[in-house]
């Protein structure tokens, strides 16, 4: 699975990201012969701790990590002034091999709302189904049992999540289920399941549910350290890629030019930031776009780069009981916790080692009351979207088991726990470009589009008060203390005390979530599957219009925001992208 001396392959990924892994996994296995390359700017995540051990995905956030990428945003007035920054794996597997590993489906009716043939819910149920190995409960009927990703409990069982249950189904007034992933359920608390393999507690990524498991044939290779810069086409039809060594992964290599022919299909799996990117180093795109940077035009596709959407979260630190089991000593890396956690996991896949100290979350649509109290300002927008679809949940909210913020390592060493709320449809839109910077660098021209819709920040700041009550009822009595230990920390992480009707607590809620609202790392809507004329880029086969034998296969494909942690939507898509590739070449498509 390493570079050898072949210049030509039947498909070319250019990306190797979780989509590229389950449509490159899924059709070597239909069809060993196929010569097969993915090119990776990351390295290898193979049996790598800080990629199989659940525990760790805290550490790729630390400002040096070569795991993920880091994309600055325009400095936006709607944040207060701030430049947003929003990370996306750069590895073998991807977002997959580091993010929170939490198992999130979106509700059917987020597929059937792209309207686009093939893609509606009932034809995609089956591949949901087919995904996933549901070690959670036996005997559910949306969910699969006989696919190459895990889905468990995890590892270890947080009590301070059932807390955070009780105190939400007693006053907040909500119903439990045991699962609200079942593609419907809403406004219901549960507990919150993990991409985590049950018995061994590793993460069930996609590098290692779909490729990896396949090193044994030559035929699937997967090049690393590669930046791919551009599609080479002979007259409009792709047939190759144009890469060169990555600068963070291959430090001081040379940056000369290789190709690397496809005779087959080209597929873009480089994600929300890197399919647009290549597509218009490729001269497919805005011309004005393409003009600025001295590219010449090859296909004017004005939708390229438009339609950026992600989720907007905030985690709100809190001080937990002495006596709670939390994550924080072993994400302070105290040597005899992590020691004796490592131990456990070893022997039987149990322990902190295999959690992500999330354990249990709500859906959340607000009642008569709360939608009252949250104000005239989101009627409109609740009316157009929310109102007539019950299914669909206007944030999630959830309490983290420790403290993941920047201050690791700087806090007094004791247990600390984060209110985590995040809003699945955000009606703001960005978009994200190349562009040619004063020295004649490429950098990117990224519009977060955060908090730019008036109607995104009310239900993040009526969240605040909603999760500060449920919160307040798990905490000990000196609990409002780490207020003033963050601020001394000059970071203030905690607006106010909530004071009921108070307009001057309101504005500081308001500023707060501006200063500090940030990325869920569900960054889509690119390259967007949607009709030319409505700015799109791939039709419902995934083709780029204008040109053929090139496909896009990642999330920058999704046309609507999904109500999910990504992750799920991804291995969809590479699913369907596998058995649409096996229909056009012909392949008898069984795996």
């Amino acid at each position: 699975m390493s570079p050898s001396s072949p210049t030509e392959f039947d498909i070319i990924f250019a990306g190797g990201g979780a989509t590229a892994c389950v449509v490159a996994g899924r059709l070597v296995a239909c069809d060993p012969s196929l010569k097969i390359l993915v090119l990776e700017a990351g390295e290898h995540t193979l049996d790598k701790p800080a990629h199989v051990q659940p525990y760790q995905y805290p550490f790729h956030m630390a400002p040096m990590s070569t795991t993920l990428t880091f994309h600055l945003g325009n400095p936006s007035p709607r944040l207060n002034g701030r430049a947003l920054i929003v990370p996306c794996g750069r590895s073998v597997g991807g977002g997959s091999t580091i993010n929170f590993g939490a198992y999130t489906r979106a509700p059917a009716s987020d597929y059937d709302d792209w309207a686009t043939e093939g893609w509606e819910s009932k034809n995609l149920i089956p591949l949901m189904k087919k995904v996933e190995t549901y070690e959670v409960q036996p005997g559910c009927a949306t969910h699969g049992y006989t696919g190459p990703v895990k889905v468990s409990p995890g590892g270890y069982k947080l009590s301070i999540c059932d807390e955070f249950v009780h105190v939400g189904t007693t006053y907040h007034k909500r119903p439990y289920s045991n699962d609200t992933n079942d593609l419907e359920t809403c406004n219901t608390y549960s507990p919150w399941a993990k991409y985590i393999d049950g018995a061994t507690g590793r993460r069930s990524d996609a590098a290692h549910c779909y490729v990896y498991n396949q090193a044994q044939n030559p035929n699937l290779q997967i090049w690393v350290g590669k930046r791919v810069t551009r599609v080479i086409f002979e007259n409009k039809r792709a047939v190759g890629i144009e890469f060169t060594n990555d600068p963070v992964s291959r430090p001081g290599a040379d940056q000369l030019l290789s190709t690397v022919k496809a005779s087959k299909l080209v597929v873009l799996s480089a994600g929300a930031f890197g399919s647009p990117a290549i597509l218009e180093r490729s001269g497919i795109g805005a011309e004005a776009v393409l003009k600025r940077c001295g590219i010449k035009p090859f296909v004017s596709l004005p939708g390229v780069g438009e339609n950026y959407t992600d989720h907007d979260v905030v985690l709100v630190p809190y001080l937990a009981a002495d006596e709670a089991v939390t994550m924080d000593p072993l994400w302070r890396g105290e040597e005899s916790a992590t020691k004796d956690a490592l131990a456990q996991w070893a022997i039987n896949g149990k322990s902190l080692i295999a959690s992500n100290g999330v354990d249990a979350k709500i859906k959340w649509r607000p009642d008569g009351d709360e939608l009252k109290a949250m104000g005239s300002a989101f009627q409109p927008r609740w009316n157009e979207f929310f109102r007539d679809r019950p299914d669909k949940c206007v944030a999630i909210f959830s309490l983290i088991a420790g403290y993941m913020g920047p201050l690791v390592g700087t806090l007094p060493p004791r247990n600390y726990m984060m209110a985590a709320y995040f809003t699945l449809y955000p009606a703001s839109i960005g978009s994200v470009h190349i562009k040619v910077d004063e020295n004649g660098k490429e950098v990117l021209d990224f519009t977060t589009g955060f908090l730019d819709d008036p109607s995104d920040i009310i239900p993040i700041n009526f969240a605040y008060k909603k999760c500060a009550k449920s919160t307040d009822a798990c905490l000990p009595t000196e609990a409002n203390s780490l207020s003033a230990i963050l601020n001394s920390q000059r970071e203030a992480l905690r607006p106010v005390e909530k004071r009921p009707g108070h307009a001057e607590d309101d504005e500081a809620i308001d500023k707060y979530h501006r200063d500090c609202v940030q990325t869920t790392w569900h960054s889509l809507g690119t390259c967007a599957m949607k009709p030319q004329a409505e700015q799109g880029v791939v039709d419902a086969r995934l083709n780029v219009y204008g040109v053929s034998n090139l496909k896009v296969a990642d999330m920058s494909i999704v046309p609507k925001n999904v109500g999910t942690n990504t992750y799920s939507t991804a291995l969809l898509i590479g699913e369907k992208a596998a058995m649409i590739i096996a229909e056009d070449l012909g392949l008898d498509f069984k795996v």
